[in-house]
């Protein structure tokens, strides 16, 4: 039996390996376009900074490697150009020649190439991606050869590193997003602790505007923004998406919805003997069901596995699961990670949810080097199914962000978290962990012993309701929202007749510094027959809402209440 693979890498490599441990006699030719075959493309930003010193610590494999440990004829340099579904072959382009390969089993494993815009100067030599280990020597020759000023166009998760490691090599660094902001699929409170952390690296952030053009100079480029700011730069990263590289299989009758190959649960495409998998293919997404490409390597490895099981004993092999896209990036000091769906993807599959914003310490309090993660959890309305988790935070963020995407592959709801049996020493975390901590929130809202309201509301509420701050003076003269009426939590029940006459029958919205002692307050004002909520996450998630807007939205006279 010959099993072709088209591309190495994640996918392509994993199913080759595979493969070959469960057939001894198999023909497996794995056919790769570029260089190297077998390289860890999400280390190229740490090459680039120096955080890996030599290219060779990206080679994972090499074809002589291959051959010797799983007997793999590894052609690299070879283009698939078409394929013959009929007929069961592909045609193949190299240095020496075109050529015909038969087939038994066909592998797509092509993955995707980086967007281009059509933007004028875009083909300027200036210009660079971080897709291959090619593209992340040219960039680092760059940086050694004493570029000073660096643009990166994109502020997605490769973006970002990107960004980082160009600032650690100490160049200016602009990053430019059209979105709102960096990381996009973060939710906008986390996503500013992340904005303010580029900047203590000494970037400049430009969100919400896209580039205009490349203006081509001799000494330096430079990238002109919508808005006329030209950014003069040295390097130019362009990090805006990745696209589907599926030309060739489309053109051989192959389905794909929207560039991408159409693929069941097993890996098989529209075309007998056709499998493929990776960045090239649609995933369902398994919170929402949306179809979409998910470009990440996890995901693919396992998936490539899955397939050659399909291949060499279907009978007992398992279906591709959905991916839940648990992504994860190092900013600075800090670690952002997300699982699941956020609230763009819940809104747009019509999913009714509900928020849950927290900050607890990584570990205990007592313990030095106590810190926030700053968590934000997806629940179900109906029933506190988790659909999503996001995570920021110096410690812990990883830890969390995997317990929290395995409660989700599980179908747990928020309330099971309570129950997760998870390790405690002082250094490590606490006795109620920060995703038992999310269990008990999500069950007081279920419950209905919490009652939350969300920085979106922030107007509507100023206009309708009594705003109550419940933390110290310090916290208070640090900045509130104007009108507030300030009771501190422990003499809220000696001073319920003034939060009545304040309120003149209006409902109470209450508000701390992260959300627990205004849970706390909320339930004294609910004993005492008052309306009231609590603002989720406190006025940490408030401030981090806001972002620029907070110096205008907040006061720090402290005149207009008295404790």
């Amino acid at each position: 039996m010959r099993i072709v693979i088209v591309g190495g890498v994640a996918g392509g490599m994993s199913c080759a390996a595979r493969a070959r441990r469960l057939d001894e006699s198999a023909e497996i030719v794995v056919l790769e376009r570029g260089a190297h075959v077998s390289f860890a493309n999400c280390g190229l930003p740490y090459f680039v900074g120096g955080e890996i010193p030599e290219e060779r610590s990206l080679l994972v494999q090499t074809p002589q490697t291959l051959r010797a440990a799983l007997a793999l004829d590894v052609r690299t340099g070879s283009e698939v150009t078409a394929v013959d579904t009929a007929a069961k072959t592909v045609s193949v382009h190299t240095e020496h020649g075109d050529e015909e390969l038969a087939y038994d089993a066909l592998v797509l494993a092509p993955g995707a190439s980086a967007l281009r815009p059509p933007l004028p100067g875009i083909d300027s030599p200036r210009v660079r991606t971080l897709r291959t280990v090619e593209d992340a020597i040219a960039l680092r020759e760059d940086v050694l050869a004493g570029a000073q000023r660096a643009v990166v166009l994109g502020a997605g998760f490769i973006g970002v590193e990107a960004a980082e490691a160009l600032a650690q090599r100490g160049l200016n660094v602009s990053v430019v997003e059209l979105a709102p902001h960096p990381l996009p699929p973060l939710e906008t409170e986390l996503a500013w602790l992340i904005t303010e952390e580029m900047r203590s690296l000494g970037m400049e952030v430009h969100t919400g505007i896209a580039a205009a053009s490349v203006e081509h100079g001799e000494d330096a480029d430079t990238v002109v923004l919508a808005d006329g700011t030209r950014l003069p730069a040295d390097i130019i990263v362009l990090s805006v998406g990745v696209r589907p590289d599926t030309a060739p299989f489309a053109a051989a009758g192959i389905a794909c919805e929207r560039g991408a190959i159409v693929v069941d649960a097993h890996g098989r495409t529209s075309a007998p003997g056709v499998w493929a998998v990776g960045d090239a293919t649609v995933s369902v997404d398994a919170v929402t069901g949306t179809r979409r490409p998910v470009a990440l390597a996890g995901p693919a490895n396992r998936a490539g596995r899955l397939i050659a099981d399909d291949i060499l004993r279907p009978e007992r092999a398992r279906p591709v699961p959905h991916p839940i896209g648990t992504v994860i990036v190092r900013v600075g000091e800090l670690t952002a990670a997300l699982t699941g769906a956020n609230s763009a993807a819940l809104d747009e599959a019509d999913i009714d949810y509900r928020t849950l914003h927290l900050h607890p310490n990584q570990h205990a309090g007592y313990f030095p080097g106590a810190a926030p993660v700053h968590l934000l959890i997806q629940i179900r309305s109906a029933d506190g199914l988790l659909l999503g988790a996001q995570a920021v935070g110096a410690e812990g963020v990883d830890k969390r962000i995997d317990v929290l995407a395995t409660a989700i592959r599980a179908g747990m709801r928020v309330d099971d978290l309570i129950d997760l049996d998870l390790a405690y020493s002082p250094p490590y975390g606490q006795a109620k962990d920060p995703v038992n901590l999310v269990g008990m929130v999500g069950e007081n809202v279920l419950s209905g012993a919490l009652r939350l309201w969300y920085p979106e509301e922030l107007d509507e509420v100023r206009e309708d309701t009594l705003i109550l701050d419940v933390r110290t003076r310090a916290e208070f003269d640090a900045g509130f929202i104007p009108d507030s009426l300030h009771i501190p939590h422990t003499e809220l029940r000696e001073r319920l007749d003034e939060v009545r006459d304040a309120a003149s029958d209006r409902p109470v919205r209450v508000l701390c510094q992260s959300g627990v002692r205004s849970a706390i307050a909320h339930r004294v004002l609910m004993h005492a027959g008052i309306d009231s909520a609590s603002l989720s996450g406190g006025m940490l998630t408030l401030r981090a809402w806001l972002g620029e807007r907070q110096r205008d939205v907040l006061d720090r006279s402290a005149v207009l209440a008295t404790a």
